[in-house]
């Protein structure tokens, strides 16, 4: 193998990792994105919460 190909090659194989890296990483970010969002829902009281209560006298 010619050592252009070889550079070639091993251009590519940063290439296809370098990718992997970004998709992977977008991944986690929406992935955190959607966890706060979660525990935010989580958090916040209920619409109804506190309009309706039994009293016994």
């Amino acid at each position: 193998m010619d050592i252009a190909a070889l550079a070639m090659n091993m251009s590519q194989t940063k290439l296809m990792q370098d990718v992997s890296l970004a998709v992977t990483k977008q991944a986690m970010d929406m992935q955190e994105t959607q966890t706060t969002q979660l525990i935010e829902m989580l958090d916040a009281p209920h619409p109804t919460a506190g309009h309706n209560f039994d009293v016994q006298v």
